[in-house]
């Protein structure tokens, strides 16, 4: 039964990349990969459909040049971290099928940024009532 349940997560499985382990060591074209990194500022280009971008995922050593067609997460802006999941081009560029854009610790909400610290507590007090 392991080695059934190994075998059948083995094609499930997806690999995970910082730019400079997949530009050095690249993986097949075609293969489900996750790819990490930063998302160079002054990088984001929107194409003319309205709907796909094309950006760099950077992480100091390296830079791949990545497009997404889609929805983008409210979080996925320039000089944030990003996991896009998809494969790598035939031509280098990585062709992300999902975006999984990540804040830092001080992430606030929208409607939480223009209060001060002591409105913040408040509307969270009230919320846990």
């Amino acid at each position: 039964a392991g080695l059934l349940a190994a075998w059948a997560l083995r094609n499930q499985a997806s690999y995970f990349y910082v730019p400079a382990d997949m530009a050095a060591n690249p993986p097949e074209p075609g293969q489900a990969v996750r790819l990490g990194g930063m998302v160079e500022n002054g990088s984001i280009k929107t194409r003319a459909d309205g709907v796909t971008i094309d950006f760099i995922v950077g992480d100091g050593e390296a830079r791949i040049p990545v497009v997404f067609s889609g929805i983008q997460p409210d979080l996925f802006v320039e000089g944030s971290g990003v996991v896009a999941e998809g494969s790598l081009g035939a031509d280098g560029t990585f062709v992300a099928t999902n975006l999984l854009a990540k804040h830092d610790e001080n992430y606030l909400p929208r409607e939480l940024e223009d209060m001060d610290a002591h409105q913040r507590r408040e509307v969270v007090a009230e919320t846990t009532e």
